[in-house]
């Protein structure tokens, strides 16, 4: 069985350009965030999905270090550029990631997995039904699931955000065509962003991670803005999945 994961990986950004390659403490937020990928038990591979962008040389150079393989695909519509990043491989799995979570969680990456495979389910994620801090986004589904959504999804929202045509059409929320699940976590914690998407958001992971380092579970970072409200106030006034809104905006028929 083959587990893959990819995580998207792009210089462009509105609100913060080159997020993931500001440095705290030495190391850039893409690396914090492929290292503590690589950290998984289940994972096979790790690739990362980037763009065709100038640019995006610049991340290659970061998974070059890593050993890390790079796929360099289209910029607005992902859903392509992520099946082709998948489709060398011929995974039984995937394990959709994106670089502006760099505290994403390896345990969490596991257990959504598993649960996956366990219960062999099309479709898996923690962020159906919000409970987890948003930064902790993981989904998991068949190669199979992807290729049916290249072949079928049209709207703008579907081709620029990958996984919109699978959950929508999934059981969880009331389609036929996947069989699905979201992993609830006992305690809610989705008003905490532990995501980089803004200047704030940023200055709140440079302080977490000055705090406690890069390498410790995704409740200790809570706890730590439990523990200092100072810090969860810099960004506790943005919304979650801001982007997904922005091309449901957009949506026409392609």
């Amino acid at each position: 069985m083959k587990i893959l994961a990819i995580t998207q990986a792009r210089i462009g950004s509105t609100r913060l350009p080159e997020k993931i390659l500001k440095t705290i403490l030495g190391e850039s937020l893409l690396e914090i965030h492929l290292k503590r990928i690589l950290k998984s038990k289940l994972i096979n591979k790790l690739k990362v999905a980037t763009t065709i962008e100038p640019d995006a040389d610049k991340i290659v150079a970061v998974c070059s270090k890593l050993g890390i393989e790079v796929h360099k695909g289209s910029v607005n519509n992902v859903l392509e550029r992520f099946y082709e990043t998948a489709l060398p491989e011929k995974p039984d799995w995937i394990v959709r990631l994106t670089s502006d979570c760099p505290l994403i969680d390896p345990v969490e990456i596991d257990r959504v997995i598993q649960h996956a495979i366990t219960n062999n389910l099309d479709y898996v994620s923690n962020a159906l039904q919000p409970t987890f801090p948003d930064g902790l986004d993981t989904e998991v589904f068949k190669f199979a699931a992807l290729e049916r959504a290249v072949k079928e999804a049209k709207l703008t929202s579907e081709l620029e955000h990958v996984t919109p045509y699978i959950w929508k059409n999934s059981t969880y929320k009331g389609g036929k065509l996947f069989t699905s699940d979201c992993i609830i976590n006992d305690g809610d914690y989705s008003g905490i962003r532990l995501t980089v998407d803004t200047p704030e958001d940023f200055q709140v992971i440079e302080k977490l991670v000055e705090l406690l380092g890069t390498d410790k579970p995704w409740l200790a970072y809570v706890q730590a803005l439990t523990e200092h409200p100072d810090i969860r106030k810099i960004n506790e006034h943005f919304t979650r999945n801001e982007g997904y809104e922005k091309s449901i905006n957009k949506d026409t028929s392609a």
